[in-house]
């Protein structure tokens, strides 16, 4: 199954042909996804299974369709378990951002990390789920592909947003502080919690 957001609302892609969720089946094979796609930025959908012969076959077509941008980024615990999270753009999100040639995506996902909060000291625990979203820019219709992962540190000294990508806020958040930040977050942040 491939979970893929589009202004926050799911697009499904799932094999599973016995699902009973009162929201809109469609078989892969008779959609045009662009056009399906242009609904979702109009807010004509809340979400859609698209079913599937094989989900791995249709996720390729599926990625055809767009301009792939691949991301990577993490879920930053401290000693005392809380979560480093980031302001931008009137939400809460975490750190990530994109791939740089010749960067692995773990190397990617600490520099990320690194620059948008001002933090080091980062150590990868294991990976996490990837998220998928689809967004405009400058024309194009691009299917960002996130990988995430988790991470430890120890760092104590002064977090500092990146302002220039537009950070205004970096800060751990405890649990009871956490649950709050993912009322005000994005559908795919909060997979990874």
């Amino acid at each position: 199954m491939y979970k893929v957001f589009v202004n926050d609302c799911p697009i499904i892609l799932t094999d599973n042909k016995k699902i009973s969720t009162g929201f809109e089946e469609i078989e892969f094979k008779s959609v045009t996804v662009l056009k399906i796609v242009e609904e979702f930025f109009q807010n004509k959908h809340k979400r859609i299974y698209l079913l599937c012969d094989s989900v791995e076959e249709c996720w390729e077509q599926f990625k055809l369709k767009f301009t792939i941008q691949e991301a990577a980024g993490g879920k930053v615990l401290n000693a005392n378990n809380d979560v480093l999270f980031i302001y931008r753009f009137h939400k809460w999100d975490l750190p990530k951002g994109k791939i740089e040639k010749g960067e692995s995506i773990a190397q990617c996902a600490i520099r990320e990390v690194e620059e948008e909060c001002g933090i080091t000291d980062l150590k990868i625990e294991k990976e996490l789920q990837t998220t998928y979203h689809i967004f405009k820019h400058k024309n194009k219709i691009i299917l960002k592909i996130t990988y995430w992962f988790l991470m430890n540190t120890n760092f104590n000294g002064k977090l500092k947003p990146q302002e220039e990508e537009a950070i205004t806020q970096v800060v751990f958040k405890n649990k009871a502080e956490t649950k709050k930040a993912l009322l005000n977050t994005y559908e795919n942040i909060k997979l990874l919690f």
